[in-house]
C-alpha cells in the first residue's frame, strides 16, 4: 500500500485499539486520506465536573512542561520498578497512596511520600511553572489549580467520594446494588450542578427505599 502512494487502513489495528484500553494507547486514524497517530491520555476525563476536568488538565500539562525543561530528567533521578509502582499504589489507595519519589538535595536518592504531600509541596510548583511556561494567564492558572490544591487540603477527589458514599449507603442498610444505584443518581445530580467534586456532600440526600 505504501509503495503504491495509498494509506493503509490498518483495520486490525484500530479493531485491537477499539477493544484494549490502556491509561495511554496509541490511537491510528485517517481522515480526508492523511494518516494520523496520536497517544491518548485517558487520565483526564475522570472529571466528574467540566472544572474538574479542566483542573486536571491544568495540572497535568503544567506538571509534564516543567519536568521535560528541567536540567537532570525525572527518569534519571526515578527508576521505572519505582515508577510502575507508584501507578500500581495510585490505582489501589488513590489520594490515600504513598510514592516513591526523587530526595531534593545535592547526594540525590528517593524517599517515601503521602499522595497529598507530593502534589501539594511539589507538583503544584512545578504545575503553576509550567503554566506560566505554556503563557497561561496567572488568574486561570491559580483557578484551576486552585481546584487541585483543595482536593489535596480535603484530601476529597471523585473516587474519595464515590466511595465514602457508597460506603454510607451500605452503613444505612442497602444492598451493595441499592449503594451503587443511589451513589450514581446522587453522582449525576450533582455533576450536572457543576460544583468541583471536593465540595460535594459525602452521603445520600434523603433515605431510599431499602432493597
Amino acid at each position: 500500500m505504501l509503495d503504491q502512494g495509498g494509506v493503509p487502513a490498518l483495520a486490525e489495528l484500530v479493531l485491537h485499539n477499539g477493544t484494549i484500553y490502556r491509561w495511554n494507547r496509541p490511537v491510528y486514524g485517517v481522515a480526508d486520506g492523511v494518516p494520523h497517530l496520536r497517544v491518548e491520555n485517558r487520565v483526564l476525563p475522570a472529571g466528574p465536573t467540566v472544572i474538574d476536568v479542566v483542573a486536571n488538565a491544568a495540572f497535568y500539562y503544567g506538571v509534564v512542561r516543567a519536568l521535560a525543561e528541567e536540567s537532570r530528567p525525572l527518569w534519571t533521578r526515578l527508576p521505572f520498578e519505582a515508577a510502575a509502582a507508584n501507578f500500581d499504589a495510585a490505582c489501589k489507595d488513590g489520594i490515600d497512596a504513598r510514592f516513591t519519589w526523587p530526595r531534593r538535595g545535592r547526594y540525590g536518592g528517593t524517599t517515601q511520600v503521602d499522595a497529598v504531600s507530593l502534589v501539594r509541596d511539589e507538583l503544584l510548583p512545578l504545575a503553576e511553572a509550567g503554566l506560566d511556561a505554556w503563557g497561561v494567564e496567572p488568574a486561570d492558572r491559580d483557578l484551576y489549580l486552585g481546584v487541585i490544591e483543595e482536593r489535596c487540603r480535603r484530601r476529597v477527589n471523585g473516587a474519595s467520594w464515590q466511595a465514602a458514599t457508597f460506603h454510607k449507603a451500605l452503613d444505612a442498610g442497602h444492598t451493595r446494588e441499592a449503594a451503587l444505584a443511589a451513589t450514581t443518581r446522587r453522582y449525576r445530580e450533582l455533576m450536572h450542578k457543576g460544583d468541583p467534586v471536593h465540595t460535594w456532600p459525602v452521603g445520600l440526600p434523603e433515605p431510599v427505599p431499602l432493597a
